[in-house]
Parts: C-alpha cells; structure tokens; sequence
C-alpha cells in the first residue's frame, strides 16, 4: 500500500482540526485558518477538503445537535483520526529535518 501524500490545503485544514478537537465544524475552521494564518478561504472548500479527508481516513465526522443559533439546523463536527495523527507527525518530522538543513537558519534560534 503507497503513503497519502496530502496537499498544502489539505494538511492546513487537519492540522486545524487536530487544534479545534471537539469543535471542529466547517464556520470555525474558516475562522481559525483566517485568524491564526491569516488567510480567507471558502466554506465550500473547506468542505470538500474535510470530505475528502474523510474518505482517507484522517477524520471522522458526526452530527451535533441543531441549535437555535443555526435555526435549528445541525452542524457536522470533525474529530482527527489516529491515522491522521500520525501523518502530521510523519510531515513535521520531515519538514523540520528540510529545515535544518537550511544553512542560513541554522544560526537562528
């Protein structure tokens, strides 16, 4: 079986959702990406990028309660899987070793 590589997006999203744990769902994603990266990014593909991390395997989902907030709708709540902690760990492990081999951020602390 060959590795998942996950995109640029793709790793962003689960490693928000591994940040938000329990109250992950797509409005607070958004919001979490435009607050800590500070970058806008579209409802629409934040869903599709969850989605599809589903589908691999990486997260899960099941459905809140509705609220009065909502108008009563229900919203779908996203909890990382083991398999998609271990491929965050596996990128940073590797991403931290690309960067130490940078000779001019070697210096820096």
């Amino acid at each position: 079986m060959s590795k998942e590589f996950l995109g640029e997006f793709e790793e962003l999203v689960l490693t928000i959702v591994a940040v938000l744990q329990d109250e992950a769902y797509g409005n607070a994603i958004v919001n979490q990406i435009k607050e800590r990266v500070d970058r806008d990014v579209n409802l629409s593909a934040v869903h599709v990028t969850l989605y599809r991390l589903e589908d691999k395997g990486y997260v899960k989902s099941l459905m809140g309660g509705a609220t009065n907030e909502r108008g009563g709708r229900r919203k779908r709540i996203f909890t990382i899987t083991n398999a998609g902690l271990s491929t965050l760990r596996m990128m940073k492990d590797a991403r931290m070793g690309l960067w130490k081999l940078i000779p001019q951020l070697k210096t820096i602390h």
